[in-house]
């Protein structure tokens, strides 16, 4: 049973999430603050994290931060502010998916589901294949280059090998967007932009001139050739 974090200073919302999540066959852990928090992930290994921005002692995007010191662990940040920078700021420190207060709570679950399963890619696409100097290894969710491996969260490798499947074929953003959540997710796609940059300041040697993950202006990006 995949155990999930929620970390909410508000209770009512946190049970709620809690009720919704449990029901759909998740064990549940719940975190007032940032502090306690970071000691639950730590103590418990969660599966994933639902993590609010606002938080007593230590705010979400600093609990993010510390996490992705340490942990792939998926995170998807809760937010009361609609601007897309402060969705942006999520992404940017680590978070794999958001969203925004109010939510459904159905949608909360559909998302939990959504990110845990860009970490079990399907074996059927091709268990273990190689991208220039690269080596995914799918089932693991494992990042190569020459024995040597690259942390990437659930979402970043989804989205990578995606583009690392077919070399030199352009992608758009909008389909980048549906193979890492699906149809049934809504997401913008400057979400992109941001978990493309996370992945190239991990695997690139320089991210000023990247040699794997290519920007096509105007359209997208593709995967060098190889």
């Amino acid at each position: 049973m995949p155990r999930v974090l929620v970390v909410d200073d508000e209770p009512q919302i946190a049970q709620i999430a809690r009720d919704y999540l449990e029901h759909a066959g998740f064990s549940v852990i719940v975190a007032g603050d940032g502090r306690k928090a970071l000691d639950l992930a730590r103590s418990r290994q969660p599966d994933l994290i639902v993590l609010d921005l606002a938080l007593p002692k230590i705010d979400g995007l600093d609990v993010a931060r510390e996490l992705r010191r340490e942990s792939t662990v998926p995170i998807i940040m809760v937010t009361a502010r609609v601007e897309e920078a402060d969705r942006i700021a999520g992404l940017d420190v680590g978070a794999d998916d958001y969203v925004t207060k109010p939510f459904s709570p159905r949608e909360l679950v559909a998302r939990v589901k959504a990110v845990l399963r860009r970490g079990d890619v399907s074996a059927s696409r091709g268990d273990v294949f190689t991208a220039s100097d690269l080596t995914f290894d799918v089932p693991r969710v494992r990042l190569a280059r020459r024995s040597q491996t690259i942390d990437l969260t659930g979402t970043e490798f989804q989205l990578l090998a995606t583009l690392a499947r077919q070399p030199g074929r352009v992608f758009t953003r909008a389909q980048l967007l549906d193979a890492i959540h699906g149809l049934d997710v809504d997401a913008f796609e400057r979400a992109i932009d941001t978990h493309i940059k996370n992945i190239r300041r991990k695997i690139e040697p320089d991210t000023r001139n990247p040699i794997y993950v290519l920007t096509v202006y105007g359209i997208g990006y593709r995967f060098a050739d190889a």
